[in-house]
């Protein structure tokens, strides 16, 4: 068994997006003590800004492609090997200016330029298990001041769940940036229960990590 985590958040220490993957993975390794872990941390590492670019540019395969067109599609195949090749998903990201970090949608671009990727390609990824962690600074639910603001979930939710085809499942925790801001003090004993309830389902989570249908949950 091998579980793939993908990693997006721009800091190391105090990322709850890390915090939450770190425990989901715990408990999938508890479950699968052989099982391999493969990292890619998108945040720390992000992909070349001029990838995706000379990679779309190179699509169509017509023989004159540049050296750094061919080195973006070889780094597009890798991204998509790593795809392939996991048993399980592991997807920590945290919501940046009411939307998708800039990293993971260069992720999932230059992962559409691989020929396994594009829309009539059989669908390679189709019902695999992935679990999709998610930090939001605020509270973006129903009846929140900001309900609706929240751009980067349903995006992740059409690419993973209706386009990818994974069988994905999810654990949101709200109110991550009450801790550190003045103007949210009064919601930091909301906070670190979103924190601890999040945590806790996570480990559940990761545990049961596999290709039975999950059902959604939001802690």
């Amino acid at each position: 068994m091998n579980l793939f985590r993908i990693d997006a958040s721009i800091r190391r220490e105090g990322s709850v997006t890390r915090a939450l993957a770190d425990t989901a993975q715990a408990g999938w390794q508890s479950r699968h003590p052989e099982g391999t872990v493969t990292e890619r941390d998108l945040g720390i590492e992000p992909l070349p800004a001029t990838a995706w670019r000379e990679a779309a540019l190179a699509m169509g395969g017509t023989g004159t492609e540049s050296s750094a067109q061919r080195q973006a599609v070889g780094l597009a195949a890798s991204l998509v090997d790593e795809l392939e090749q996991a048993d399980a998903l592991l997807l920590a990201i945290p919501i940046y200016n009411f939307g998708v970090p800039q990293h993971v949608k260069a992720w999932v671009d230059l992962v559409y330029t691989d020929p396994r990727m594009r829309p009539r390609a059989t669908p390679l990824l189709a019902d695999k298990p992935a679990l999709l962690l998610l930090a939001r600074g605020g509270a973006y639910g129903e009846g929140s001041p900001r309900h609706g603001w929240d751009h980067s979930t349903p995006w992740l939710r059409r690419i993973f769940e209706d386009v990818w085809g994974l069988d994905l499942r999810l654990n949101a925790v709200e109110l991550t940036l009450a801790e550190t801001n003045p103007a949210m003090e009064s919601l930091r004993g909301k906070a670190a229960e979103a924190l601890e309830l999040g945590l806790a389902l996570a480990l559940s989570q990761g545990e049961e990590l596999s290709p039975e249908p999950a059902q959604e949950q939001v802690a």
